[in-house]
C-alpha cells in the first residue's frame, strides 16, 4: 500500500565551517570514543590546511537547492530539510523543526549510496536518537533505498571518468589505469554487509561505461589500529604498484562517495597526490557526482518510488534494486568493540 509522506530530509556527516568549528566537531564525531587528543590535533591540522573549512556543508547546500527545483517542478512538491549527524544543522535540532512546522511523516536520503554500518544503520541509529532526543510529536522518518546501481548515479559517474582520462595526453590514454576508491572499512564488518560487492558492481558499470578496461577498486581513509585487517589495498600502495608495474597514468574515480568532502580534498587531492608525484606517476582526479542534474533527478525518483510501490525501480547490472526497508539485522557493525569507520575524524 501506498504511504503518505510530507516531507524530505537529506541526512548527511557534517562537517566544520571554520577553525572555531574544528575541535567541537572532532569531539561530536568521536564521543564517546577513547581517542587520544593527540590523534584529535593531528587529524585537526589537515583542516588546517583548509582553513578549517570542509566543503561537505557547501556541496550539501547546492545538492538541496537544485533539490528544491527539481521538487518545485516536476512533483512531489514536498518540503526539503537537512539534517547532520555530526555538526550543523544537527538532526535533533531539524527535526525539532520539522515537529513544529507539522511534518508527521518524512523521506530520508541519506548522503551514501552503498550498504555498510556507517552508510546506513549508523545513519538510521542517529536518526532515531535524535527523535528521542525531540520527543512526543517527532516525525517518523524512513530512510530511502541504496542507490549503488541506480542509473543516476552510475552516469554521471561515467560521465566524470570520461572527463578524467580525457585529460591524459591521448597518445597514452590506452595504457591508463583506473583506481576506484571507497572509505576502507574493518574486514570483519565487510563480511557482514554488502558494501564490497556493492562497491565492485558500481566500479564494473563505470568501467564499462565509460570505456575503461584496467581498473580496480581500491580503498582510502582507514582509521583503525594497524593489528586489525580493514579492506585494502591502500590507495597509496596501488599507485606505487602501478609505478613498478611501469604504469604512467592513473584516473582516480572516488566512487564511495558522493560529493566532495575532507577525506578526498587531504585524502586523495593532497596525500595521494604527494605519492603520484613523488613515484613520478601522473594522476588525475575525477569529479563525484555532486550536485549533477542526473542524480538529483535520481533522488526525486527514489522519493517516488516510495509514494507508488507499483512503480517500477531502476537498476543496471546484475543486482536487483535495493530493498525499501531495512530488515531489522541490515549492516550491522560486527564484533563488538571493533573500531567504526563512521568514528573516522576526516569523514567530513
Amino acid at each position: 500500500m501506498a504511504e503518505t509522506f510530507d516531507a524530505l530530509l537529506v541526512v548527511s556527516f557534517g562537517g566544520p565551517e571554520g577553525m572555531g568549528d574544528v575541535m567541537p566537531f572532532l569531539s561530536n564525531v568521536l564521543r564517546g570514543r577513547n581517542v587520544p587528543e593527540a590523534r584529535m590535533r593531528e587529524v585537526a591540522h589537515h583542516y588546517e590546511l583548509f582553513g578549517g573549512v570542509s566543503p561537505i556543508n557547501e556541496q550539501n547546500r547546492r545538492l538541496i537547492a537544485a533539490l528544491e527545483r527539481e521538487l518545485a517542478a516536476n512533483g512531489p512538491r514536498l518540503p526539503v530539510y537537512w539534517g547532520n549527524r555530526n555538526w550543523h544543522p544537527l538532526l535533533a535540532d531539524t527535526l525539532g523543526r520539522m515537529r513544529d512546522d507539522g511534518v508527521q511523516s518524512a523521506l530520508a536520503f541519506v548522503t551514501s549510496a552503498y550498504s555498510s554500518y556507517s552508510g546506513c544503520r549508523q545513519y538510521r541509529e542517529d536518526v532515531e536518537r535524535a527523535r528521542e532526543a525531540v520527543g512526543p510529536g517527532a516525525p517518523r522518518v524512513e530512510k530511502l533505498r541504496s542507490f549503488y546501481n541506480h542509473p543516476g548515479f552510475v552516469g554521471p559517474n561515467v560521465e566524470n571518468l570520461r572527463a578524467a582520462l580525457a585529460e591524459i595526453p591521448e597518445e597514452r590514454r590506452a595504457d591508463a589505469r583506473v583506481a576506484f576508491t571507497a572509505h576502507s572499512i574493518p574486514s570483519a564488518m565487510a563480511a557482514g554487509c554488502d558494501y564490497e560487492r556493492q562497491l565492485l558492481e558500481t566500479c564494473r558499470l563505470v568501467a564499462e561505461g565509460a570505456g575503461a578496461a584496467a581498473w580496480r577498486l581500491v580503498f582510502q581513509s582507514r582509521s583503525g589500529p594497524p593489528t586489525q585487517p580493514w579492506l585494502e589495498p591502500d590507495i597509496r600502495d596501488h599507485l606505487r604498484a602501478l609505478k613498478g608495474e611501469g604504469v604512467r597514468d592513473v584516473a582516480v574515480a572516488p566512487v564511495g562517495f558522493i560529493s566532495d568532502h575532507m577525506e578526498v580534498l587531504y585524502d586523495l587531492d593532497t596525500e595521494a597526490r604527494q605519492v603520484s608525484e613523488e613515484i613520478g606517476i601522473h594522476m588525475v582526479r575525477a569529479a563525484t557526482v555532486g550536485a549533477h542534474p542526473e542524480f538529483v533527478g535520481m533522488i526525486r525518483e527514489l522519493v517516488l518510488e516510495r509514494l507508488d510501490p507499483a512503480r517500477p525501480r531502476r537498476a543496471l547490472g546484475g543486482f536487483p534494486p535495493s530493498h525499501d526497508v531495512c530488515p531489522v539485522d541490515c549492516c550491522l557493525p560486527g564484533p563488538s568493540g571493533m573500531s567504526r569507520p563512521g568514528a573516522r575524524p576526516s569523514a567530513g
